[in-house]
Order: structure tokens, then C-alpha cells, then sequence
């Protein structure tokens, strides 16, 4: 009898065990960011306990990640789900690495277009179907050192910069604080074309400008558009209002040395302030929406998203993908905390919470949604992708005062339009 109740608990056992879901999760997030993932992942199993359980690996960033899930897709050992970014996308469709989020996997979500900024769900749409979910916004944002603009009295009492909404204002800004003695009033990223881009596109933004047009890059007067960004921004670095030849790494520590009045800079490094204030090694400080320096406000942005790879059994009616719909739909719900990274998470019923109200300095900065622009949806797009490098190679000497703005422009013109 003992026997028989032994072989009755061991396959019960055995059922439990075969019912509970095992997610295969893929990810590029390092630092603070990878940081919040793992507690939240950890948060999910706790909360699925017996149920779902997730099986994390954090890959190598950019173009080793893509390749390994455009192999990985190939030989049908992609995982169960995976990080993405959506200005990589169309990209990937069009090498057919992505499964559709369905409108059968919206409703069993309970999430849907209706949650999402107009840009963030365009971003992850490609001939009207959905091929992510969105998780948070990601732009660039405007620090600023409150004590050294006080000083330099071009601080409003509201504790943010004087000038945000005019070029002539922020030139004004930049001016008062080198004569104040501060070396660097704008800490800019100026040794990294892939990053500068992200300033450039916003500025572009700032005059309607596009990329690409009906197929075809900087058509039009989008030529100009850009040369008037260049231009712009090599002035600045004439003046020394701006950094040269700065890479990532010595920007951030220009602006939290106080070298550096303001930077520019993605919202990731929130965590790093945050960090360097607690401890007590940081002034005061705020981050906000970039300035308007031409006709209206327009920032760059793109979003981490959840995506689904093809080839991987992950199938529609199947428990596997019941489990993932779950992964993807809790993180979504339950993304305020993924907000203490400084992202600004996508689902619109997180932002009009009370709790993300409360929350600075992302609550400030996350008006900036309805202003945000992605990259154009375009094989070439995306983050490391051909775009980005050829812009690249000449964005570094345009702003380092040894190139000239027209030159660059037509030389960039001819390499995007040739790919």
C-alpha cells in the first residue's frame, strides 16, 4: 500500500512539475538597468510560483545580440522571448526573425493600442501589425547642475534652466555661465557619431525634418535641415560652450565633477545621479525635456520592447505561449519600477498613476512623449545599424569645429542614398 501511495505522489509530483512553465528570456540589459530586470524577473517568479518560472541570459549589447538571435532564429534555437529594441524592427521583419503580437495575444494581455503613445505603438507596427510590446521610452533628456545656474543667474524659480524655449535663450544661458568660470557650460558626447545622432535626429525634428522620404534620404529641403543642426552645434563648440572630442564615459564625468554646467544624455544615467546624490557626491540637480533651439519641441527616442523570435515553438494556443503573453503583460502592469531606471515606462496606465506623479526627475521629463520621434522605419534604422554608422563618421569631425556642415551633409547624403 505504501508503495502504491508513493507511485501516486511521485506522479502527481511529476504532473506538478510538467505544469509549470519554463520562459527562456534573452536580454541586452546591463548596468543599473539589468539591475531593475533581474528584480523584476525575480518579482515574477515569486509571484508565479509553480506556475511560470523564467530562465534569464544577458547577452552583449548591440550588434552581437542581433546576430546571435538572427542565428539563433535560423538553427530554431531562439529563445521564448526576448528584449528588443523597436528602432530595430523593420529590420528584423524583413528577415523574418519576429512572430506578430496578434490581436488574439492583445486581448489575452488585456493591453492595446489604446495603452501606448501614438509613436511608441507606430514603432513596433510594420504594415499594420504589431511585432513587439512596448516597455518603456527611452530619450535623451537635459541634465543641469542647479547650483552653477543659480550662480551664473540663469536659474528660474522653478529650479529649471533659464532659455529652454528659444536658441537665442539657451545660447544666452550657455553664454552667462562661461563668463561665470565654468568651463563647460553643455557636457556633449562629441567623440561618438552613433551617439551625437541622437541630438542631431532631435534637432532635426525640431524643423519637421525626415531622414527618408518615400525611399529617399535628406529629399528636399531635409538636406538643409540637417546642415542647420551642424551648424548649430559646431558654432557651439567654437565658442567652448560644448566639450570636444568627449566619448560617453568623460561626458558623464565632466557633468558630476560640475565641469559641466549641463549635458545632454539618455534618460539610463537617472540611476547614476540618483546613486552619486544618496551617497552625498553630487550637487543639486534636474533633468529635463531638450530645449527648443528651432521651431518646436522634438526629442529622439526609442523603446526597449518585448518580442517574440520565429522558429521557436512558441506557438499560438500553446501553453509556451500563454506563459510568455504572462511575462510580458505582468512586467508591463507592474514597469513603475522599472521607472526607478530613469526609462519612462510605455504603458500609459503606469505614467498616469499617482505613484510615477511623485516620481523625479521622471515626472518632469515625461511630457516629452507627446513631442518624442523614433528613427524611420527603415531596414537601415536602428540602434547599431548601417544608418547610424555612416552619419557617424561624419557627425565627429563636423562638431569638432574640422569639417565643414555643407561638405558633410552632401557626403552623407551620397553614402545613405548609395546603401
Amino acid at each position: 500500500m505504501k508503495h502504491l501511495m508513493g507511485m501516486a505522489l511521485g506522479a502527481t509530483l511529476a504532473t506538478a512539475a510538467q505544469a509549470q512553465e519554463t520562459v527562456v528570456w534573452w536580454d541586452f540589459l546591463s548596468g543599473g538597468d539589468g539591475v531593475r530586470m533581474k528584480t523584476l524577473i525575480d518579482d515574477f517568479d515569486a509571484a508565479h510560483e509553480g506556475e511560470i518560472t523564467i530562465d534569464a541570459t544577458t547577452l552583449e549589447w548591440g550588434v552581437p545580440f542581433y546576430t546571435k538571435v538572427q542565428t539563433s532564429v535560423a538553427v530554431g534555437e531562439a529563445p521564448d522571448i526576448m528584449t528588443y529594441h523597436a528602432s530595430r524592427i523593420p529590420l528584423a521583419v524583413s528577415q523574418g526573425l519576429l512572430q506578430p503580437i496578434t490581436d488574439a495575444d492583445w486581448e489575452q494581455m488585456g493591453l492595446g493600442q489604446e495603452d501606448f503613445a501614438e509613436a511608441t505603438w507606430n514603432a513596433v507596427t510594420v504594415d499594420g501589425q504589431q511585432y513587439a510590446v512596448p516597455l518603456d521610452t527611452h530619450p535623451i533628456v537635459l541634465y543641469y547642475n542647479r547650483d552653477l545656474l543659480k550662480e551664473a543667474g540663469r536659474l528660474n524659480d522653478d529650479g529649471t534652466p533659464m532659455g529652454l524655449d528659444s536658441r537665442e535663450g539657451f545660447e544666452e544661458t550657455m553664454a552667462a555661465l562661461k563668463d561665470a568660470g565654468v568651463e563647460y557650460p553643455l557636457g556633449s558626447v562629441t567623440a561618438d557619431g552613433n551617439f551625437m545622432y541622437r541630438t542631431i535626429y532631435s534637432l532635426m525634428g525640431q524643423q519637421d525634418g525626415e531622414l527618408l522620404t518615400d525611399g529617399e534620404f535628406l529629399a528636399g529641403d531635409n538636406a538643409e535641415k540637417l546642415q542647420n543642426v551642424l551648424t548649430v552645434l559646431q558654432e557651439w563648440t567654437n565658442n567652448e560652450w560644448q566639450s570636444t572630442y568627449t566619448d560617453y564615459p568623460a561626458t558623464v564625468a565632466l557633468f558630476t565633477s560640475g565641469e559641466a554646467a549641463m549635458m545632454i544624455n539618455g534618460v539610463w544615467e537617472v540611476p547614476t545621479m540618483k546613486d552619486l546624490a544618496d551617497e552625498g557626491r553630487l550637487f543639486d540637480w534636474g533633468a529635463v525635456e531638450l530645449p527648443v533651439i528651432f521651431d518646436h519641441a522634438s526629442t529622439y527616442a526609442d523603446s526597449h520592447a518585448f518580442a517574440i523570435p520565429a522558429n521557436n515553438g512558441v506557438d499560438e494556443g500553446t501553453a509556451k505561449r500563454d506563459a510568455v503573453l504572462e511575462v510580458m503583460s505582468w512586467i508591463s502592469d507592474n514597469s513603475l519600477f522599472w521607472a526607478t531606471a530613469g526609462h519612462i515606462p510605455a504603458n500609459s496606465g503606469v505614467t498616469a498613476s499617482e505613484e510615477y506623479s511623485q516620481m523625479e526627475p521622471n515626472a518632469t521629463y515625461s511630457s516629452l512623449t507627446q513631442n518624442m520621434i523614433f528613427d524611420p522605419q527603415s531596414e537601415f534604422s536602428g540602434v547599431a545599424g548601417p544608418m547610424f554608422d555612416v552619419m557617424s563618421t561624419y557627425f565627429v569631425p563636423t562638431l569638432n569645429g574640422e569639417m565643414d556642415p555643407a561638405e558633410a551633409v552632401e557626403e552623407i547624403q551620397y553614402e545613405l542614398n548609395d546603401m
